[in-house]
């Protein structure tokens, strides 16, 4: 199965647009993992454990696990959650943005060593930097496009011929690399209408969207916004407000409580 079927397939099997970011940070660590030789590995499981009945995907930040010496850690995440939840998503969250061999290297790392169904790419060297993950038959290609960060105004909103330059890597994603491959775009909740802009140029194209929860992106205006006619077509991520909703023994059990009312008012909107 594909990135797109199976992606069809998590939003019709958990009713659930909400995809879960894995971002461990070692200063945060609840109380019942924290000091653990296996502290990432233990708590990264368990959330996946506590919110995989009101989310479609999951999604591990690398860098998280790079930066503690931790990547057989996550090589333990990838496959927990391909084992335990197949139909659930798995997109590695690396940004990745290379030339030539090199960027095989970095799109055998996501789609062999960790076995991610999907990897984020930084557009921003062109076609070539891109085209060793498009040639990874049935894995996508997620494409850095109008970022939820500040800092993405310096150089993604600069008009090139008149037209906003995310808006180019919109338009290069829908009319040249979905044909090489299966390909989603990133755009942020921060920035609603950016969103429905995007989705105007991608048509049925998934969008990963980050900046709901910390970040305080919009929900409602993103889904109402950037949803198919169908009514999906996003991945709406959370990561910190879900992951640290507490520190306590009752982590687990707190992180499926904001989980589940986030699925509910991404939802309440996609049906309302």
């Amino acid at each position: 199965m594909g990135f797109h079927d199976k992606l069809n397939h998590a939003w019709r099997s958990t009713g659930s647009m909400l995809c879960v970011g894995l971002d461990p940070d070692p200063e945060r660590m609840p109380a019942p993992v924290r000091g653990r030789p296996d502290a990432i590995e233990r708590f990264c499981i368990a959330i996946v454990d506590a919110t995989a009945a009101t989310a479609c995907a999951f999604k591990p930040q690398v860098a998280y696990f790079a930066s503690q010496g931790a990547e057989a850690q996550l090589e333990q995440v990838c496959a927990y959650i391909r084992d335990a939840h197949p139909d659930h998503v798995l997109i590695l969250d690396a940004k990745r943005g290379d030339i030539g061999s090199t960027a095989e290297h970095y799109a055998r790392e996501a789609f062999v060593r960790y076995g991610a169904d999907a990897v984020t790419v930084n557009p921003y060297l062109g076609t070539d930097s891109v085209e060793p993950f498009l040639r990874h038959e049935g894995k996508g290609t997620i494409i850095l496009c109008r970022t939820s960060n500040p800092g993405g105004d310096d150089f993604q909103s600069l008009l090139v011929d008149g037209q906003p330059l995310y808006t180019h890597v919109a338009r290069k994603v829908a009319d040249e690399w979905s044909h090489l491959g299966e390909c989603g775009l990133v755009v942020g909740a921060t920035y609603p209408h950016e969103v429905g802009i995007v989705r105007d140029i991608v048509g049925d194209l998934a969008l990963l969207v980050p900046g709901v929860g910390a970040q305080g992106g919009e929900v409602r205006a993103t889904v109402r916004l950037g949803s198919t006619n169908a009514g999906t077509g996003l991945i709406i991520n959370s990561s910190r407000a879900i992951l640290y909703a507490s520190s306590g023994e009752d982590f687990a059990e707190a992180a499926a409580g904001v989980a589940a009312a986030t699925r509910d008012e991404i939802r309440s909107v996609a049906v309302g």
